[in-house]
């Protein structure tokens, strides 16, 4: 299910606790319209989490979209327009639109690296740093925004880094217990070096993140890997730098900025009473 009914009821009770106080100066009778307008131009991303918190408020509440989700729009473009009881509208705004701006500041994101490696053959993909309780809102949006998804847990892939290395006793010794598990997800092992690389290839690892490495060394690990295994680069990666990384012949780029260094977008919620 793309949207969570706990998650909406948990994020409604952090804003509204016992009740909308200053909502009760509005008569319960008034009706009223709204329009959600961004101020920045965006992908736009959000609309089934925006539709469950008025939904959840007031199932009477009536939304209508303008635009549609995962569009690029202006700034000053009208998203939606919704009717309903003033009350109902002025108590979900602030968390319907919480959603809208941060999830479509992530597409947004995710859509200029995307646009960044346009015409190459690389895959941008997220990481497990997102906002805490909206990854899989989260990673909805860089879908939305042209990217995709890594592991979503712990639970969906192996990843094999420094530390578990250290624990397993070795690369080799590492990989050869994944497998064992018979999980039946992609083994994946990060590497700071060349020797480590070679060492995940001849231990049999499904997938290579090679850590921090500079373009020549990047460019020396697709030449020695010569299409074995998949590489995944990761660590340092920017928009400034992310054509660079996708020229040297790697298959993915990780990028934990797509979730944690997002900015929403600045939204605006206006209402009219309906006479």
């Amino acid at each position: 299910m793309l949207v969570s009914l706990e998650d909406i009821d948990r994020w409604l009770t952090e804003d509204i606790g016992a009740g909308d106080l200053t909502a009760l100066i509005v008569p319960a009778e008034t009706h009223a319209t709204a329009k959600v307008v961004t101020r920045e131009d965006t992908v736009v991303c959000g609309q089934p989490w925006v539709e469950a918190v008025f939904a959840r408020i007031d199932p009477q509440t009536r939304i209508t979209w303008s635009v549609d989700e995962g569009s690029w729009v202006a700034a000053g473009t009208q998203l939606c327009e919704l009717s309903g009881t003033a009350r109902s509208l002025l108590t979900g705004e602030r968390t319907a639109l919480n959603l809208l701006q941060t999830l479509s500041g992530t597409a947004t994101l995710a859509r200029r690296y995307a646009n960044a490696v346009s015409g190459s053959a690389v895959t941008v993909l997220d990481t497990r740093k997102t906002l805490p309780g909206l990854r899989k809102a989260q990673k909805y949006a860089v879908r939305c925004g042209g990217c995709q998804n890594h592991r979503m847990g712990l639970y969906d892939g192996i990843l094999i880094k420094e530390n578990h290395i250290m624990a397993a006793g070795s690369i080799h010794a590492a990989v050869q217990q994944a497998h064992a598990l018979g999980a039946d997800v992609p083994v994946e092992v990060e590497v700071e070096n060349l020797a480590e690389l070679t060492q995940a290839m001849e231990a049999g690892a499904d997938r290579v993140l090679l850590d921090n490495f500079s373009l020549e060394l990047m460019r020396q690990a697709v030449a020695i890997n010569a299409g074995r295994l998949k590489l995944e680069v990761s660590g340092n990666v920017s928009l400034d730098n992310i054509a660079d990384i996708a020229a040297t012949g790697v298959d993915y780029i990780s990028v934990g900025a797509l979730t944690k260094n997002v900015q929403a977008i600045d939204l605006s919620m206006r209402i009219t009473l309906v006479q």
